[in-house]
């Protein structure tokens, strides 16, 4: 549902830009073109968040359903849409990549609108203040990446799905790490040999770590390119880094965690496809459940369900 109490262009900006700041994803659908009488105008914008509730408004109580399972498709898959909303007999132009659903409860009003789903860079949190720790806070940045550098202090918002590398060089690593693992982020590395790492494993369980979290910490930390210098060194943590995006790893919160996508129904009076469930006035019929889009397919249905259902069954054979 909508949050907050205006929703003008700036206000959605303004929202679309604390969620980017506190590297949450979300999708930003904004209309480009609108056919009366969709109360809908061009350039009116919506916020879908990962869990299906929205900011702004883009109109009309059975576009905005619509919107939000195609947004969390969108969500899941990454990729950006066209979506268009109208009735059949409209002559929309057919453009690669665009969603078409039919809504015929508007007296032909219609809706076209551009899906983008808004997946902020990975967060890299390096924890230590030798050259090798500027290095590689340098090269994240490089990459256009959130990069954070502390010294001995865990920062206190680090957000789940970043990434936390530990170069303290035995200056506190494990109280750090545990600070780190309760964190949940999704990549925790140290800088250390394999049998310092060993060590500070032991440690941790000894701490009443969880074992999936022990088991979870890359130690040593970075891609194995045999004796390199401090430099080179965070050239491969770099790279593994990169790696862990790619695999789908560094994760901002908001994907992979959205809403499950919500079943539908076609409305038997109009072909709408709508949600099934108690928003879209379901109504029960010989043991049977159908959805329907407004008030007024819902009753014309309850006044005839044979001749609907009949349809149906023609249209099924």
């Amino acid at each position: 549902m909508m949050q907050g109490g205006s929703y003008d262009g700036w206000a959605v900006l303004d929202h679309a830009r604390e969620l980017t700041q506190r590297n949450e994803a979300f999708v930003l659908g904004t209309v480009v073109w609108r056919q009366a009488p969709s109360s809908g105008k061009e350039g009116s914008q919506i916020i879908v968040h990962g869990d299906g509730s929205t900011f702004g408004w883009i109109g009309g109580a059975c576009a905005e359903p619509i919107l939000i399972r195609e947004a969390l498709a969108a969500l899941a898959d990454g990729k950006s849409k066209l979506l268009f909303i109208g009735g059949d007999d409209l002559d929309a132009e057919a453009r690669e990549g665009m969603v078409s659903v039919p809504m015929t409860c508007q007296s032909n009003g219609a809706l076209q609108l551009h899906i983008q789903p808004m997946i902020p860079d990975p967060t890299v949190v390096v924890l230590g203040r030798s050259p090798m720790a500027q290095t590689l806070n340098d090269l994240v940045a490089a990459l256009g990446w959130n990069a954070v550098l502390a010294d001995r202090a865990f920062p206190g918002d680090v957000p789940r799905g970043a990434a936390v590398v530990v170069a303290t060089q035995g200056d506190g690593d494990e109280d750090l790490l545990v600070a780190a693992l309760a964190a949940e982020p999704a990549y925790v590395g140290l800088v250390a040999s394999a049998r310092r790492g060993d060590a500070v494993r032991d440690y941790l369980r000894n701490a009443g770590v969880p074992e999936e979290a022990v088991a979870a910490l890359r130690a040593p930390v970075g891609i194995d390119l045999g004796k390199t210098s401090h430099t080179e060194m965070a050239v491969s943590i770099l790279a593994d880094l990169v790696a862990a995006r790619a695999r789908g790893e560094l994760t901002p919160v908001g994907v992979g965690e959205t809403a499950a996508l919500p079943a539908t129904a076609t409305d038997l009076v109009c072909g709408m496809e709508v949600t099934a469930d108690e928003s879209s006035r379901p109504y029960e019929y010989e043991g049977t459940t159908y959805y329907f889009c407004c008030p007024a397919c819902r009753k014309a249905f309850s006044t005839n369900p044979e001749e609907y259902l009949r349809s149906v069954d023609a249209d099924q054979e």
